[in-house]
């Protein structure tokens, strides 16, 4: 299946292999941002965005991205070290942040080490609120300037997974996920991921085809 990048209003773009659907996808997060003094980004993890982050981390992209003004965020986090091949947050460190050199302060990872996953998502909600300036969303201002995901070969996409209580949370910004998937987890909920801008899904894998259909 080739790449495809669904985002606002139901556009569907296509694209002929992973490479240029990375491309695509830098193109799409770089206008998400343009003109921005101060923005947030959540991403995801996975295989499919990590040409596009690898991207990100080359010469070009780290000339032109304005990584000043944005701070980052990740859509879901495994409770696992951040140097484990499963983090999404190490996967984001070594493939672009490290080389452009993103701030400590800028960067919003799920705590995951030496914490109950219950903890860490009350961390994680803590940390959503502070950035924002208030515990209660504004459908006027939205939290994050972009919000990146991926869909599974089961359909879930963060890591909600349909017929998961997390589906249905409406009051929590962040919440565990325990049982189902293999490692526990730390997931935005569905009104926090709809509280964006501009959304995307990254969609590449004849495996997924039933998913997005």
């Amino acid at each position: 299946m080739p790449g495809v990048l669904t985002s606002e209003l139901g556009a569907v773009e296509t694209a002929p292999g992973p490479e240029s659907l990375a491309a695509r996808a830098a193109d799409w997060l770089l206008d998400a941002v343009a003109g921005q003094d101060r923005a947030a980004v959540a991403i995801s993890g996975g295989g499919t965005p990590r040409l596009l982050f690898q991207r990100l981390g080359t010469r070009p992209l780290v000339s032109r991205f304005p990584w000043p003004a944005v701070h980052w965020f990740w859509v879901d986090e495994r409770l696992v070290p951040p140097d484990d091949p499963d983090s999404n947050f190490g996967l984001a460190r070594r493939t672009f942040l490290r080389r452009a050199r993103v701030p400590a302060d800028h960067l919003h990872p799920v705590r995951t080490e030496g914490i109950t996953p219950e903890q860490a998502a009350h961390l994680y909600e803590a940390d959503l609120k502070a950035f924002y300036g208030n515990a209660k969303l504004d459908p006027a201002r939205p939290l994050f300037a972009a919000v990146l995901l991926g869909l599974g070969e089961d359909g879930h996409t963060a890591s909600l997974v349909p017929g998961h209580d997390a589906m249905a949370e409406r009051d929590r910004w962040a919440v565990p996920v325990i049982g189902a998937r293999p490692q526990p987890r730390v997931t935005l909920t569905v009104p926090v991921l709809a509280s964006t801008r501009h959304a995307a899904v990254l969609v590449s894998g004849a495996g997924k085809r039933a998913a997005l259909a």
